[in-house]
C-alpha cells in the first residue's frame, strides 16, 4: 500500500473522536461502522492505518498486474482490487491485489473477504509503506494460511517481483524468486507477465 499514518492513543481537539483506539483497540468489524471512514482504511494490530495518494507508478503497476492476473485467472477463481481481509479480531489489512476462491464472490455489497476465501495477495510497496509491507503485512498472510504472496518495489524506476510461498513447517513464506523483466510462475496458476509493458500505460 501508499503512504500511511497509524493514529495513536491521543487527544486532539481537531480530531473526531472514533480516530482514536478504544481500550484494547478496534476490532476488524469496525471498518464498517465507523463514521466517514476515509477510503482505504486498513486495520493493523488494532489501529487505523490510513493511505495517503497514490503516485502514479503505484497505480500503473496495480492496474496492470490486475488486467494480466485477471486474463490468466482459472475459472475458479476471482480477482480483486482493494478489498480487505479479516484475519483476525484486530486485524483487516487491503492489499493492493487479491485473488480469492470464486465462491467467496456471493454479494455486491460485500466489504471484505475472510483469510479462508484467499489464495494469493499483492502488495505494491512505496517508501512510506516498506516496512509494513516488507514485514508486519507478510507476516499477518502467513499465519492467516494465505498460500501466495507477492511484493512489488520500485528499484530503480522499474516493478520488481519478489513472489513468496507458505512453507506448511513454519507457518512463514519462502522466497521463491525475483523477477525483474518477466514473470514465470506455475503457482497458483500459470502466469507469464512481461514486466517491460507497464511503461506502455
Amino acid at each position: 500500500m501508499t503512504a500511511e499514518a497509524v493514529i495513536p492513543e491521543m487527544t486532539h481537539p481537531s480530531l473526531p473522536d472514533w480516530v482514536f483506539p478504544p481500550p484494547g483497540g478496534f476490532v476488524a468489524e469496525d471498518l464498517d461502522h465507523i463514521p466517514d471512514l476515509p477510503a482505504h482504511t486498513e486495520l493493523i494490530d488494532g489501529s487505523l492505518v490510513f493511505v495517503s495518494p497514490r503516485a502514479s507508478f503505484h497505480m500503473r503497476v496495480v492496474s496492470f498486474l490486475e488486467s494480466e492476473i485477471r486474463r490468466a485467472a482459472p475459472q475458479d477463481l476471482r480477482v480483486r482490487r482493494e478489498m480487505t481481509i479479516i484475519l483476525g479480531p484486530r486485524q483487516r489489512p487491503e492489499p493492493d491485489l487479491i485473488v480469492i476462491k470464486a465462491g467467496a464472490a456471493r454479494d455486491d455489497d460485500e466489504t471484505f473477504y475472510k483469510a479462508q476465501d484467499v489464495v494469493f495477495a499483492i502488495e505494491v510497496t512505496t517508501p512510506a509503506s516498506e516496512v509494513r509491507d516488507r514485514h508486519r503485512k507478510p507476516q499477518l498472510y502467513a499465519e492467516a494460511a494465505i498460500q501466495y504472496f507477492w511484493r512489488v518495489e520500485k528499484n530503480p524506476d522499474k516493478p520488481v517481483v519478489y513472489a513468496y510461498e507458505l512453507d506448511p513447517t513454519t507457518s512463514s513464506y519462502a522466497l521463491t524468486g525475483i523477477h525483474r523483466e518477466c514473470v514465470k510462475a506455475t503457482v497458483p496458476f500459470d502466469l507469464v507477465i512481461d514486466l517491460t509493458e507497464i511503461d506502455r500505460l
